[in-house]
C-alpha cells in the first residue's frame, strides 16, 4: 500500500512539471525606470537592486528552483503581487504623489523590518540588509519626499 502511495505522489510530482507559469519579464522601459528618474548614487541603486528588483520590478532573475512546481507557482504568484503592490520598472509613470508615497512606504517598510522578505533573504544572503545599509536606504528615501523618521538602529533601541 505504501509503495502505491508513493508511487502515485511520484507521478503526481512528475504531472504538475506541465503546469508552468509564465515567467517571461515584461519589457522594460529605461526612461521610467526608478534608478534612471530618482538618479540615487550607486550605493543604493545597487542596494535596491540586490534587494528589491527580483520582486519589484520587470527585471526579475528566476533562480533555478523557480522551474520546479510548486515552487514555480508560490514564486510567480509573490513576484506578480510584489509587482502590483511597487513595480519600480514603471514608477516613472506615476504621479508625483504616489511617487512621494512610494518614498514614504520604502522608508517605512525598511524601518519596520518587513522588507526584504525573510523568504527571499535565505535563499539570497547578499539582499539581507545590514543596519547601516537599511539607514542608508531611509535616509535617502527620505530625502526624496518620504519620511526619513529613526532608522532601524533607533527603533531596536525603543523597543528595549
Amino acid at each position: 500500500m505504501l509503495k502505491k502511495v508513493i508511487g502515485g505522489l511520484a507521478v503526481l510530482f512528475i504531472l504538475i512539471q506541465f503546469i508552468r507559469p509564465n515567467q517571461t519579464n515584461p519589457a522594460t522601459d529605461a526612461q521610467v525606470d526608478f534608478r534612471t528618474v530618482t538618479n540615487p548614487p550607486e550605493e543604493i541603486k545597487g542596494l535596491l537592486k540586490v534587494a528589491c528588483y527580483d520582486c519589484h520590478s520587470n527585471e526579475t532573475v528566476y533562480p533555478w528552483y523557480s522551474q520546479i512546481a510548486p515552487v514555480s507557482w508560490w514564486l510567480s504568484s509573490h513576484i506578480r503581487e510584489g509587482r502590483e503592490h511597487l513595480n519600480f520598472s514603471t514608477y516613472g509613470l506615476l504621479p508625483a504623489d504616489d511617487q512621494a508615497k512610494i518614498m514614504e512606504e520604502i522608508s517605512e517598510v525598511i524601518q519596520e523590518n518587513e522588507m526584504p522578505l525573510d523568504s527571499y533573504t535565505w535563499p539570497h544572503p547578499k539582499a539581507k540588509l545590514s543596519s547601516a545599509q537599511k539607514n542608508a536606504l531611509i535616509q535617502w528615501a527620505g530625502n526624496q519626499g518620504g519620511n526619513p523618521a529613526n532608522g532601524p538602529e533607533e527603533k531596536e533601541k525603543e523597543e528595549d
